[in-house]
């Protein structure tokens, strides 16, 4: 079963609908785009609400993926584990209802709290709860997990580390320009998967543990996207968390963050902490390593430039590698590309052009004074024309008041015609921040216009720049002209 545009497909919005309704018994009457703000490739997302309840709807094409996911979920909710509790589902139509966890990633709450290298303690206190719960998921939750239901390997085994390995060979070196020989660089990588399959690994891998899967709720952490979990060994999961790119975590910390989760897994299982150590940083590497497959895929083949801003940190934990480690099995073309990667002027000028952001103006304004003026002269965006959704401005009530205020948002929001409006518009967007990202591009106007642009427009635009805010390589400015106008 596939879709093409689910998330403007209403049969497949209807589902969502009537799994809300059939769970909450009352219908949703605001429905948001999460796209580019929850969850992973291939999905849409959506947050469904009315004024009691919310809830996070998902549609999806790969079958194998959702049960993995809801099964997944059912059996670690059994074991007591932080994960969304499932509302419902309908499996033929890649639909599914569950728990809204909120919209503050650990990602987020570690962006918006530190300055450079100075991390604020809640942050880091954040990060302790986490590394005290993951062993609890690898051991508890993987001892009776059926992993038949792992898609689309039920171990982290030979056949997953090659697939690893030569994402990050052919998606990055190659498309790079770095140079190696081949059969030099296949012979480490035998070398390192006998290596790797050494540790023991009969625990449960979550396969993509980082700080964008881990929600924060009320202070506590909750888990997400673990549809990808399959057998494997206690060091990936840690690895991938303390490497994970633009988190970009102090040496110092890392290393705090690793003893208290070696002191947590010390509670559940006889530890020996020095084989333990003798495997990590192999597993350290082919994290890195697989995540620079997924940038150059992302951001080489696919011309999605935005990724390439996450290389200047991959190298960067490379360095740290290459001067503080020394791994138990020697991989010298290995270390060549890696040194190579390092001294290549093609990835720092690479990285360097892709971290400009892409501007995002976003306008509101009245039809009676014209459409807003593009001041960059690149001509890109849209204008969203509001005058058909219910007029605040008609009521003696809201007339002094503007979008920005309680009373009229209160209003919109009951509206489902609003709702509606948003869920179609944001993926609109959307689509056209990722097309002008990839293609380099440097700015993109957004505007919703209405009959006196004082309140549906306003309220439309500073929902979109909420929407917008956090995304990565962004920079969204937001106006009110006609606001603006009177304050003048």
């Amino acid at each position: 079963m596939s879709f093409s545009k689910p998330n403007e497909d209403t049969e497949f919005m209807d589902i969502l609908k009537q799994l809300f309704r059939q769970y909450f018994d009352a219908p949703a009457d605001r429905i948001e785009s999460l796209q580019g703000q929850l969850g992973g490739s291939g999905r849409a997302i959506f947050r469904l609400a009315n004024d009691r309840s919310s809830a996070i709807g998902v549609l999806h094409g790969v079958r194998e993926e959702n049960i993995a996911f809801l099964e997944f979920s059912r059996h670690f909710r059994r074991h007591g584990l932080p994960v969304p509790e499932i509302y419902g589902e309908d499996l033929d139509h890649g639909a599914y209802l569950e728990e809204d966890l909120g919209d503050t990633t650990l990602f987020d709450f570690l962006s918006n709290n530190r300055a450079g290298g100075e991390i604020a303690s809640p942050v880091i206190e954040a990060y302790y709860k986490v590394v005290s719960i993951l062993p609890r998921f690898q051991v508890d939750g993987g001892r009776d997990l059926n992993y038949k239901l792992s898609y689309p390997r039920a171990s982290f085994d030979r056949q997953s580390i090659a697939w690893d390995l030569n994402y990050f060979k052919y998606y990055f070196l190659r498309l790079a320009g770095v140079a190696f020989n081949e059969q030099a660089l296949e012979d480490d990588f035998g070398r390192l998967t006998k290596f790797l399959l050494g540790a023991r690994h009969d625990f449960f891998l979550y396969r993509d543990f980082q700080s964008r899967n881990i929600m924060l709720r009320g202070g506590e952490p909750y888990f997400v996207d673990y549809q990808g979990g399959r057998r494997g060994a206690l060091q990936y999961d840690i690895a991938s968390l303390l490497y994970d790119g633009k988190a970009d975590l102090p040496p110092e910390l890392r290393q705090q963050l690793l003893d208290r989760y070696l002191d947590a897994l010390s509670g559940l299982l006889d530890l020996d902490r020095e084989v333990f150590m003798h495997y990590y940083y192999g597993y350290v590497y082919i994290r890195i390593m697989q995540a620079l497959g997924a940038y150059g895929f992302r951001g080489f083949y696919e011309r999605k430039a935005h990724f390439l801003q996450s290389v200047p940190y991959a190298l960067k934990n490379l360095r740290w590698l290459l001067h503080h480690v020394q791994l138990p099995v020697a991989l010298p073309a290995l270390m060549e590309a890696f040194h190579a990667m390092l001294a290549s002027p093609k990835l720092h000028t690479l990285a360097a052009s892709a971290t400009q952001p892409l501007a995002v103006r976003i306008v509101s304004f009245s039809f009676h004074h014209g459409w807003p003026v593009d001041q960059t002269g690149n001509g890109g965006g849209f204008v969203f024309d509001a005058r058909s959704l219910p007029n605040p401005g008609r009521e003696e009530r809201f007339r002094a008041l503007t979008g920005r205020d309680a009373p009229v948002i209160d209003y919109l929001e009951r509206s489902a015609e609003v709702g509606e409006f948003l869920a179609h518009a944001e993926p609109l967007v959307d689509s056209s921040v990722r097309t002008y990202q990839s293609r380099g591009f440097h700015d993109l106007m957004v505007c919703f216009g209405c009959t006196g642009g004082q309140h549906r427009s306003v309220y439309l635009a500073e929902r979109m720049a909420a929407h917008l805010r956090g995304m990565p390589g962004l920079e969204v400015v937001l106006e009110h002209r006609e606001l603006e106008r009177l304050a003048r």
